[in-house]
């Protein structure tokens, strides 16, 4: 039987609503996730976005197919997306091993109106410094920081998406961001922050 209002219906009934047939379940799930999913496998995949697209889609196929056998109340469904996402990319990552810097055709860009030319130039530089310092991290710093610091995770979250202790996570984490500041420390000024800041 087909939900009405998919807003306060639980990732994990969602899914078992699909596994009995329902689509607008699936929908839902897909709406809630799919541009989270995407957008975590493209820093994962240094900004290639054709290749965390492959990524994404094989996720969320992984999970229709494991929505019959789904246990409610064992994982979250967003917990299981990021570790398929991780394992995903890990292995198009051991595969290819490519650093490149992100085209200014490949920059995100500006939705906001209300934005100056100037300042979505300044966020496209910043974000593509970023994205070229993640990828001087290892494999293992990089899911960390990406999954703590941009995707929101939590520390027992992302132990549990990597398959690894909290103090693990915490280490991980920490040995990322310094080297992070010390990738980006002598940019300041040319990423357009001043002093202070």
């Amino acid at each position: 039987m087909p939900f009405d209002d998919a807003s306060d219906v639980p990732d994990d009934a969602l899914l078992v609503l699909y596994a009995n047939g329902d689509g607008a379940a699936a929908r839902e799930l897909a709406a809630r996730h799919l541009p989270r999913v995407l957008a975590y496998a493209t820093r994962m995949l240094g900004g290639d976005r054709a290749e965390a697209e492959d990524v994404a889609q094989e996720a969320m196929l992984r999970l229709w197919r494991i929505a019959p056998e789904w246990r409610q109340g064992e994982a979250k469904v967003s917990t299981w997306l990021y570790r398929v996402v991780t394992n995903l990319c890990t292995d198009r990552l051991r595969g290819i091993r490519r650093r490149r810097a992100v085209a200014l055709d490949d920059a995100p860009e500006v939705t906001d109106g209300a934005k100056s030319v100037e300042v979505g130039l300044v966020e496209n530089d910043r974000m593509t410094a970023l994205a070229l310092a993640l990828d001087t991290l290892p494999d293992r710093q990089r899911q960390a920081v990406i999954l703590r610091h941009i995707e929101g995770l939590s520390n027992p979250e992302i132990a549990e998406v990597m398959d690894i202790g909290v103090e693990a996570v915490e280490s991980l984490t920490a040995r990322g961001k310094r080297a992070l500041a010390t990738a980006l420390a002598g940019r300041r000024a040319e990423l357009g922050y001043e002093e202070g800041s």
